[in-house]
């Protein structure tokens, strides 16, 4: 069983790996044995994350990208194959949102967030996809959201690419299942990033109301996320597909 969960020799590309939710499955997955290629807009940031996973003994170098521009993400694939000489593993994580109501939303700020959550994973899967069919099967592993589930008010474009990210999970997993690619979606729940204290900051009450709703009665942290990264990135979860599984302490079965 042990064995099922070695991701030794394998190589992961993990976009907004250098903090957060990112980092946090980096972490995961390099404490398994997969070389790690942490892609990010801000450099000094993936300097920072690639600097702690190799002080704690992985594999990892760095790759500057704004997922927005299909470009960058083609060259930031090509160089992880050059570098390392294959992929095996692809999570699509590196994500933003935007906060207003629908009537007060502007169209360039929709466009903004869907390219940033939805369409860069579309672009990322769509370069990798040769790389992996080449190494005989692999780990395409999206981030969505709880707010696939709920629509909070919001989150108006955030939670339509998160939506989004949850069929476009379903019909790669459908299309690839020949190529022994699995592809799942991860719908993490109220975790302290830099992205959701954006959200307390903004939205009256919403630390109390989460903590109160949560059966595990906390927050989650970006280690929370470690486990089933390394799950769905393994031979643990072959014959796991099309999935997309809340990490949320609880917090969606609450209905």
């Amino acid at each position: 069983m042990k064995d099922m969960f070695d991701l030794t020799g394998k190589v992961a590309i993990v976009t907004g790996g250098n903090g957060g939710i990112g980092l946090g499955m980096a972490k995961g997955l390099a404490a398994h044995g997969a070389a790690i290629v942490v892609a990010g807009r801000n450099a000094a940031k993936t300097e920072a994350a690639v600097k702690e996973l190799v002080a704690s003994g992985a594999k990892a170098s760095g790759f500057s990208v704004d997922v927005r521009k299909e470009d960058q993400v083609r060259a930031m694939v090509a160089d992880a194959v050059a570098r390392h000489g294959r992929l095996d593993i692809l999570v699509n994580n590196a994500g933003m949102s935007i906060r207003a109501l629908p009537q007060d939303y502007r169209l360039e700020d929709w466009r903004e967030v869907l390219e940033s959550n939805l369409t860069s994973a579309f672009v990322a899967s769509h370069a990798a996809y040769p790389h992996l069919k080449a190494a005989g099967g692999g780990k395409v592993v999206n981030i969505g959201s709880m707010m696939s589930i709920f629509g909070a008010p919001f989150a108006t474009a955030y939670a339509a690419s998160k939506g989004g990210i949850v069929q476009f999970t379903k019909v790669c997993a459908n299309a690839w299942a020949k190529d022994n690619i699995q592809v799942n979606a991860i719908l993490p729940g109220w975790i302290d990033t830099e992205l959701t204290r954006g959200a307390r900051r903004d939205v009256d009450g919403l630390h109390q109301r989460v903590e109160a709703r949560t059966p595990a009665g906390r927050w989650g942290e970006p280690a929370d996320m470690a486990g089933i990264a390394v799950f769905l990135c393994s031979a643990a979860s072959g014959f796991v597909t099309g999935t997309a599984i809340p990490v949320d302490g609880g917090y969606s079965i609450n209905g």
